[in-house]
């Protein structure tokens, strides 16, 4: 098993940055691909960011392209999201996600670990 633990959401203003962590346990290396994925309140829960155990592969949804940048810390067991130009529609809570299987970019990463999430709110 692995465990996941977010942190850093909080209230923010249009256009501010907020930098979320994730830090992970157990059995950490049966894990290939780490993540994180959103759900606003009356949607889904999709899927925002995506980093290869090595950190050489990195994956976005389109809508957060050049705004988040997703990178680990091996040593430290954690993952982070760097958020920048928050916009209102990046309202959602947070999901840090861990998966046993490589993704390289197509679909949707398969994720088998999930942590309680992060609420992040982005004020206009």
């Amino acid at each position: 098993q692995v465990q996941l633990v977010e942190s850093g959401g909080g209230l923010v203003q249009a256009g501010g940055s907020l930098r979320l962590s994730c830090a992970a346990s157990g059995r950490i290396l049966s894990t290939n691909t780490m993540g994180w994925f959103r759900q606003a309140p009356g949607k889904e829960r999709e899927f925002v960011a995506a980093i290869s155990w090595s950190g050489g592969r990195t994956y976005y949804v389109d809508s957060v392209k050049g705004r988040f940048t997703i990178s680990r810390d091996n040593a430290k067991n954690t993952v982070y999201l760097q958020m920048n130009s928050l916009r209102p529609e990046d309202t959602a809570v947070y999901y840090c996600a861990a998966g046993r299987r490589s993704y390289y970019g197509s679909g949707v990463p398969t994720m088998d670990f999930w942590g309680q999430g992060t609420q992040v709110t982005v004020s206009s």
